[in-house]
């Protein structure tokens, strides 16, 4: 694959490769305990089995440089990160890593939300977290619009209050119309 690892479709769980062998032809052997992983007869990679489906077991070493920087995230770490914050902002990204099937398609989101304090400030993120909560829509475009738009800034009191007054108009009958 191009991530780097090779499907075992006995147990369906990923097993990595170093990244040199990405796209070429390799062997994969294993046995009721190891997964033997080689090129042109030499072995490249040995993990243990594991029996638990659609897992990625990854050596840390077997991956690019760029990749092993993403391979340090956690959903703990970016909760942790989000709570220095705020807890509003610790709270959206949870339910963002709960939203997806598996927390590792949440982490880009969450870390683009969590990099818009630097390009936006603490306050007008954890507002934007706050609306978006509301409007319970857990992904990086719905908050980033919220700033974009600097829905953030405008007061949730008195947009409730404006929302409820109806104005004068000759075609709204009112509740006594109802009686």
């Amino acid at each position: 694959m191009q991530n780097g690892h090779v499907q075992l479709s006995q147990d369906k769980n990923y097993y990595s490769v170093p990244y040199q062998y990405i796209k070429k032809k390799i062997k994969v052997l294993y046995t009721s305990s190891t997964v033997e992983i080689y090129y042109k007869y030499n072995r490249i990679a040995m993990h243990r089995l594991n029996y638990k489906p659609y897992v990625y077991t990854t050596i840390t070493e077997h991956l690019a440089s760029t990749h092993q920087f993403v391979a340090g995230w956690s959903a703990a770490r970016f909760i942790e990160w989000a709570g220095s914050i705020d807890d509003a902002v610790s709270e959206y990204i949870m339910r963002i890593i709960e939203s997806r099937n598996h927390p590792e398609q949440a982490y880009k989101s969450c870390l683009g939300i969590l990099n818009f304090e630097k390009k936006v400030g603490r306050e007008r993120l954890i507002n934007a977290c706050k609306r978006a909560l509301d409007f319970k829509i857990y992904s990086f475009k719905t908050v980033q619009k919220i700033l974009e738009n600097n829905l953030d800034q405008i007061d949730f009191e008195k947009e409730e209050q404006q929302d409820q007054q109806l104005p004068d108009h000759g075609n709204i009958r009112g509740k006594q119309y109802y009686n």
